[in-house]
């Protein structure tokens, strides 16, 4: 008992270093000379480069502080596309094409729409996942994580949270500025400047990932993650390519074999899957799952 109002004394103190910092802002006062900042209330001093291994060990610890409180120990991460939209978001847009006349915009409309078919697998898959997960053991259960942001991230924390469960979005500050997409739970809606230390969260608690049709951003987070494993730096969890024909034509596995770029095992290190059905049930047999249970 002590012990905790040791902490909840220790955190009042510090929010209202904060608050006191917050208030000089927004009146328009200078800060006080540097010297006399306290450490952690210097924005200056905490941006310095000698202090970025500190920023590090923050981004670190943060996130990973709140999940443990939060019973967050196993996740499903699901990568894909922040540009493919739902297919209520696809048809409005097909319905303004048309109107529009504009040829260019009704061809790209076309094919949104053709692609929200991934939003929807995601949103389903994101469902099944905190649908069985609910019928796991508390300590067992496995929550859906994402990048946070909009499109195949979306889905899959809306398909968790219309499932009534807890889900994860891990955001990253950006030129563009990307923000948390609505169906993340508010308490485990982080925020990242550093792309390595958010690559790392993702891989901490994940123990299976799906990855949706995308672009550079989630080819970056597939073949990061495939290296890891392949090499046994990171233990080995089901990954899931679903869409087997964009995966077919994007990325030529056999020439790869052919070339001796990849040994012939390495595409054990995957399954391709077309249905977000197929994707669960991988996980669920790699781990032997009980069915009654998840």
């Amino acid at each position: 008992m002590l012990k905790h109002h040791t902490r909840d004394l220790n955190l009042h103190t510090l929010a209202e270093a904060w608050d006191a910092l917050k208030a000089h802002s927004d009146a328009g006062l200078p800060l006080e000379a540097a010297a006399y900042r306290l450490a952690f209330a210097d924005p200056e001093f905490l941006l310095r480069r000698e202090t970025r291994g500190i920023r590090f060990q923050l981004e670190l610890m943060k996130p990973d502080l709140e999940q443990q409180e939060q019973g967050i120990h196993h996740t499903v991460v699901v990568y894909g596309s922040a540009r493919t939209p739902s297919p209520e978001q696809a048809q409005n847009n097909l319905d303004a094409a048309r109107a529009s006349g504009d040829a260019q915009a009704l061809k790209r409309a076309e094919r949104d729409l053709r692609n929200s078919r991934n939003y929807d697998a995601a949103r389903r898959f994101g469902k099944l996942v905190a649908e069985h997960g609910a019928r796991m053991p508390e300590h067992e259960r496995f929550y859906i994580c994402t990048g946070g942001g909009p499109g195949i991230m979306e889905a899959a924390n809306r398909g968790a949270h219309e499932a009534g469960a807890l889900n994860v979005g891990l955001n990253i500050t950006l030129p563009h500025e990307q923000s948390g997409n609505r169906y993340i739970s508010p308490s485990l809606s982080f925020k990242f400047h550093y792309f390595a230390l958010r690559k790392m969260h993702f891989m901490m608690r994940a123990k299976a990932l799906v990855v949706f049709p995308g672009g550079f951003g989630t080819l970056d987070e597939l073949f990061e993650v495939m290296t890891l494993v392949q090499t046994g730096k990171s233990e080995r969890v089901p990954i899931v390519l679903h869409g087997r024909e964009f995966w077919k034509r994007v990325i030529d596995f056999d020439l790869l074999i052919d070339e001796g770029l990849i040994s012939p095992q390495d595409v054990d290190l995957f399954r391709i899957v077309d249905t977000p059905e197929a994707a669960w049930e991988t996980i669920q047999g790699y781990y032997k799952l009980d069915t009654e249970r998840g």
